[in-house]
């Protein structure tokens, strides 16, 4: 069921640091000759809505069940057993160099973020029923290989304990790269890598104007999905004041590359201003023949006239500027396909209702003009604003007067409304809209997962964080 270039994006899984390595240079793809091709790219990503699918990623923090500690690459059950040990339920081996570094089959990948988070890129899936029965396969095998060696996976978008300086690190070229070059930019970059953990949704779209009013309409929203999926409220053992600890390190990790995408409101808005955006942040590597070329603070530009000084005399291709757009780190990205990144990973349920919600209101023509309407007066530095205060405030943060969980009822309408228009009907049964149920009962309690750890903590945890590892715990 994978179609057009949703199969060239599972010759590259993605993860939210940029591309795993599993197919990268197997084909370079066409030769750049100039920003039309650039624009070309996304241009051919446009496709019918019969042939849309949805992308459901997600990450997880991998810890000693015993004793919650940390799990390093190389140690006795470790990460690369871990990998090695999926292997049996038909995956195959990713390799960097000597090292594993992730799995593929069918059209999905099994990556690792750069401490070890174990990421699960789904395969482009038709209906929200498969995407459910897709993670319940991955986390059977997940828990059959972690309880054989004693390991727990925890559901959070922020390690509840561990300090930066603990965090283990992978063994893939390209994470030595940016673990030199994050804290040149920004004070959070190292705390991006290895203390974070999101769920994402791809979804596609039908041409430029579709681009256009699904970007500005998810860029607008992506603060109320923070506020939904708020999953991150400690740090280092303890409360951290935030409601969402994972969003709040975005804000200072690399601004040329991340953040709010205030340019998707500009007029004229479209495929290229997205390309001029891309362009305008420094490159971070080239990858030849297994191996990483810093490039890091360089231009992409330079790289399309041959003088890219880690690179002279050579040229970019389609996968290059493939790999390029993954090292841009906007709330919504755009490649092929439009990323939705403004959620922490929560628990099961949760993970699921991430693309209910999104395809609710972006798959259906009549919720999206109506979600377009309900964001129309918001101004640019109002909604720069009220990303910036979802994550001290969660629900109870403001727009125009009104908390976000009220925004938040509307949108949810808007979803549902959605999800049962599309009518995608499990063996004739029940549509799509039982996944956004977590999502009626947050803003029904105004309870999100992060208010419901710290009612516990401050609560019968007797300010025990252990207990998170329990509560947060996946498998």
């Amino acid at each position: 069921m994978a179609t057009g270039l949703r199969l060239q994006r599972r010759v590259h899984p993605i993860n939210t640091l940029g591309v795993d390595m599993s197919g990268i240079n197997k084909n370079l793809g066409a030769p750049v000759a100039s920003k039309r091709d650039l624009v070309a790219y996304l241009e051919s990503g446009c496709k019918p809505k019969e042939k849309w699918v949805i992308g459901t990623e997600h990450e997880k923090f991998v810890f000693h069940a015993h004793n919650h500690s940390l799990v390093a690459y190389d140690e006795k059950n470790g990460i690369r057993e871990l990998l090695q040990g999926l292997m049996r339920f038909g995956w195959h081996a990713v390799y960097d160099r000597d090292n594993i570094i992730g799995l593929e089959k069918n059209g999905a990948a099994i990556s690792l973020e750069p401490a070890g988070q174990l990421e699960l890129s789904g395969a482009p899936l038709e209906t929200l029923h498969q995407t459910k029965d897709e993670l319940d396969e991955h986390f059977d095998q997940v828990a059959t290989v972690g309880g054989e060696l004693g390991l727990g996976f925890l559901g959070m978008g922020y390690h509840p304990t561990a300090a930066r300086e603990h965090m283990p690190w992978m063994p893939k070229q390209r994470y030595a790269i940016m673990k030199n070059y994050m804290p040149t930019v920004g004070r959070m970059g190292l705390d991006m890598m290895t203390r974070t953990c999101t769920t994402q949704v791809n979804v596609d779209y039908a041409d430029e104007d579709d681009f256009r009013k699904k970007m500005r309409v998810s860029a607008a929203l992506q603060p109320v999905a923070t506020a939904l999926f708020a999953a991150s409220p400690f740090k280092e053992g303890k409360p951290s004041g935030l409601h969402s600890t994972r969003m709040q390190v975005w804000e200072d990790t690399d601004n040329q590359r991340s953040g709010f995408p205030s340019f998707v409101f500009e007029d004229g808005f479209g495929f290229e201003r997205y390309v001029d955006f891309a362009l305008s942040a420094p490159m971070y590597f080239v990858y030849r023949d297994g191996t990483f070329i810093n490039a890091t603070g360089q231009k992409f530009s330079d790289f399309m006239a041959g003088r890219l000084p880690a690179f002279p005399g050579h040229t970019p291709t389609t996968t290059d500027w493939h790999d390029h757009l993954t090292t841009c780190f906007p709330d919504v990205r755009a490649k092929t396909y439009l990323e939705m990144r403004g959620a922490d990973c929560g628990n099961r349920e949760m993970i699921v209702a991430l693309p209910a919600f999104w395809v609710g209101l972006l798959y259906d023509a009549t919720a999206l003009d109506q979600a377009a309407q309900l964001v129309r007066e918001w101004s640019v530095p109002d909604m720069q604003q009220l990303r910036h205060d979802v994550v001290r405030k969660g629900l109870y943060a403001t727009m125009g007067g009104r908390t976000v969980a009220n925004i938040a009822r509307d949108c949810l309408k808007l979803s549902a409304q959605g999800l049962r228009r599309r009518a995608r009907r499990l063996n004739g049964g029940s549509d799509e809209t039982k996944y956004l149920t977590p999502l009626d009962i947050i803003v029904e309690t105004e309870q999100t997962l992060s208010d419901e750890w710290l009612g516990l903590y401050h609560g019968a945890w007797n300010k025990d964080i252990s207990k998170i590892f329990e509560a947060a715990r996946l498998v």
